[in-house]
This record gives C-alpha cells, structure tokens and sequence, in this order.
C-alpha cells in the first residue's frame, strides 16, 4: 500500500478540492432554479467543458480504450461516430432548445418543455417522459458506480463493495449540496484533468515503447489487422458503431447545458471549445488503448490485470510508467470522468423527482426552499438505487452505457430535433415519438435483431412516429405562436 500512498494522497485532495466547490456553490443556489439548471447563467467556457464532461463518463477512459486494446482501430468508428453526431447537436438543437425552453413557460427540465411546447394539459407527456429518464438514469449511474468502484478496487486493492461505495460518495456529497452550479463548476476543472491525462499517457507510452516507429511495429507484429479500420467489421457493425453519434440529441445530462446557458450567443463559442476538447480527448483515449498493445506485448509480465480486464488498460499504464503523485494525478482524471458524468445523471433524475412528480403533482404551491431539499433527497435516494444495480461485480461499463444511451437517444432524440425544428409537430406526436422510440430500444435489445444497435431503429421508429401521428392533427395557435416566437429570437441573437 506504500506505493500507492502518493495516489491516494491526490485522490483525497481532488475529491476535497470537488466538495469545497460544492460548497462554494451552495451559497449561490437560493431557489429551484438555481439548483436544477444554475440560474440559467453559465458562460461559453463552462457551457463547453461542462457538455463535454457530462457527456464522457468513465467509458472514455475504461471502456474505449479497453475496446481497442482488444480490438485495434476497427473500434474507432464509435469515436467518429460521436464526433458527427455531437458536432450536429451543437448546431441544430444547443441555441434553439436554450430560446425554446425560455419560451415555453421558463422550463427548467426536458419533460417541463416538452409539456409546455405542446400544451400538455393532461399531465402524460410529462409523466411517461419522467418515467423514461428514471428508468434509464438510473441504469447509467449504475455504470458510473461501477466504473468509480472498478478505479478504487483496482489502485488501492479494495473489495468491490468497499470501492463501490468509496466511488459513490463524493459525487453524492457534492451534488447534494450544491446542484447544478457545483456540478457544471466541477465539470470545468474534471474536463481540464481528463484533457492533461489523455494528452500526455500516449506520448509516455510512446517513449517507454521506443517512438513511433517501434511502437507501429511491435502492433503489426501483435497483430498486422490492428491497424485494419474494418477488421472483423460488417456494414451492420459500423453503421452500429457511428449510431452512437445520434444519441446526443436525446441525452438530457447535455440538453441540460445548452438549456443553462447565459444566452443564445454563447452557443457558438461554446461549440467550438467544446469540439476541440472532445476531437483531442477521443484521440487520446484511442491512442492510450492502441500504443497500449505494444507496451504490453513486450512488457508480458506485466500483463496481467489488463489480460484479466481490457478496461483497465489506461489504469495500469499510469500506475506502470509514471511517478506515483503523477500517476495519482492520471487517475484522478478518470475519478473526474466518473464523478462528472454521475453527477450530471444523479441531478437530472433528482430535477425528474421534484420538478415532473412532486411539484407537478403532489405540492404546486411548495415553497422554493422546499422544492430544493426534496431535490436533494431525490439525489440521495436515486444514487442508492444505482448503488444496489451496481454491486454485481461482473457489469462491464460499456456495456450499461450502450442500453441507457440508445434508450434516451431513440425515446427523446427526435422529440427533442424535430420539436426545435417543425413547427408542426403535435402533443400525441411527442408522445408517440417517446412511447415507439423506448419501446423498440427495450424490445430490439432484447431480440438483438440483426447484430443491429437498438438506437438506430429506435430513432427511425420514433421519427416515423411524430411525423405520421402529427400529421393526423395541427398544432394549436398558441403553440405556432411560441415556436415564431422562439425561432425568432433564436436567428436575431445567434
């Protein structure tokens, strides 16, 4: 345990340094609004970074790499396929859903919106689509805590129940207590780690491997198809792997930064901090995973624990090739990647409780003080929930992420486009797209129909859905009015 004292040391620094952030925040954040979406008041630097690391949990640093550790580059098409795909939201959802929300009664969540934008009086948009972010939510904090306990297991030789809730519980803290504030500041510094971390483990294992010639080598030498992008590929199996790029537009953790944003004229610095971090992060994290194959290849002995578990590729090459405090710092970063991401999902699910169920249904005239502490309660009950799906020490985290992502991608991804888009698009028409959209991901999983990943089908079904249903009906003039409305604003201030 000598040896990883330096690590621990920084871990315990870096998870004070997220608490007292959470505290700093905590005296800013006087009403709901403040708590769930921060008062609608982040800049274009806090917009991106926080978009950015909400977006890449610990998959980034575990699950991709490990993918081409194992694999080679044919893996890589995921990573393109988010490239497009989050570069496509920047452009046609962020500044529109940020004035549309403001315009359709102030709405502070994505079932908010969606009952305002469509009228819905009834109270079943807002019910099914809270439904649909519990229950998918809450799978992906589970993948967040298990990726937290896989870190605290594996650097300081915990039991998985231990490290699992080693993981859990500075995220928690820090949520609790300062809301969306503590979460996007703490994004900000957690973006700038990851970024330090995926930048400079590739050029160490470069050097520790002998350059980049000797590196190329000793893969080919692995395995020469390594380098063959469509290795042991179908077309199935990279149209699968580039779908990931559609399910941006329905993850509500990242709609959340662009609804939060100060103004629609962020949006555009915004988009371009936020896709220079994520093009530099991904190429780092596949070349972390792809020189990784020649650092163990020729250092066999030492290959053990990445044999025994690919994800754990980047944790063993920190803790291998750098001083310990170095390597604290390394690891911290994916402790960053853990903790943003669940922190993110854990206030989402938290604003889904208070907002869509509470305030909606049981307390309308509940004081803001109120819905605040009910916020942090629902924050603690959900993170407990994650934490009992977690504690099967066999889930792998890719594969949780791929179920959750694919189901908020194909339930809310073209509700949310095509309700920034047409104007005519009707009340049964989002509720159409939400129903066909979860219910294929859920079914098509479930049959694994063609090798085909469920989010494809799952977003063709339920744009299908919103279109042929709205077409049976017309949208109301109150509804045409906003969205003119909104659509205007959005062209003079972008």
């Amino acid at each position: 345990m000598s040896a990883s004292n330096p690590t621990l040391i920084t871990f315990v620094i870096y998870i004070a340094a997220m608490v007292l952030i959470g505290f700093m925040a905590y005296r800013s954040t006087n009403n709901l609004s403040d708590y769930i979406l921060g008062g609608r008041s982040l800049g274009s630097v806090v917009t991106a970074l926080s978009a950015g690391a909400s977006d890449m949990s610990g998959w980034l640093l575990m699950g991709l790499p490990g993918a081409i550790y194992m694999s080679g580059l044919s893996e890589s098409w995921i990573a393109i396929g988010l490239v497009i795909g989050a570069y496509l939201n920047w452009l046609f959802v962020a500044g529109r859903l940020r004035v549309q929300t403001e315009h359709n009664g102030d709405a502070l969540t994505l079932p908010d919106y969606f009952s305002s934008r469509f009228e819905d009086k009834s109270g079943l948009l807002r019910i099914i689509s809270a439904v649909v972010i519990l229950v998918f939510f809450t799978i992906y904090c589970a993948s967040g805590i298990v990726a937290g306990a896989r870190l605290f297991e594996s650097t300081f030789g915990m039991s998985y129940e231990t490290a699992l809730w080693a993981g859990a519980a500075a995220t928690i803290a820090y949520t609790f207590v300062g809301g969306f504030l503590a979460v996007s500041w703490t994004d900000t510094v957690q973006a700038t780690l990851m970024i330090f971390a995926l930048l400079l483990t590739p050029i160490i294992v470069l050097l520790a491997t002998g350059g980049v010639d000797t590196t190329f080598l000793a893969i080919e030498a692995q395995n020469p198809d390594n380098f063959n992008m469509l290795k042991g590929t179908t077309f199935i199996g990279i149209i699968s792997l580039m779908g990931w790029g559609l399910g941006y537009f329905g993850q509500p953790h990242i709609l959340a930064r662009f609804m939060a944003a100060d103004s629609v004229k962020s949006i555009a610095n915004a988009r371009r901090i936020s896709m220079t971090w994520m093009i530099l992060c991904l190429g780092g994290t596949v070349a972390v995973g792809f020189f990784g194959i020649a650092y163990f290849s020729a250092n066999p002995a030492m290959a053990m624990p990445v044999s025994e578990n690919h994800e754990r590729v980047f944790i063993e090459l920190a803790k291998i090739l750098f001083n310990p405090w170095i390597a604290g710092v390394l690891l911290s970063a994916i402790l960053a990647a853990v903790m943003s991401t669940l922190s993110c999902q854990l206030l989402v699910c938290s604003s889904a409780l208070t907002e869509d169920f509470y305030k909606a249904f049981l307390r309308k005239n509940a004081s803001q003080l109120e819905l605040v502490w009910i916020g942090r309660a629902m924050v603690l009950a959900v993170a407990l929930v994650a934490i009992v799906m977690a504690a099967n020490p066999e889930n792998r985290v890719l594969g949780l992420v791929s179920y959750a992502w694919a189901g908020f991608g194909a339930a809310f991804g073209p509700v949310v486009l095509i309700s920034v888009l047409w104007k005519g698009m009707t009340r049964n028409g989002a509720l159409a797209g939400i129903v066909v959209g979860a219910l294929t991901v859920i079914v098509w999983k479930h049959f694994e129909l063609l090798g085909l990943y469920e989010i494809i089908p799952g977003f063709i079904f339920a744009s299908l859905a919103i279109f042929l249903v709205s077409k049976m009906g017309e949208p109301t003039a109150g509804m045409l009015q906003r969205f003119a409305a909104a659509e205007k604003d959005f062209h003079l201030n972008k």
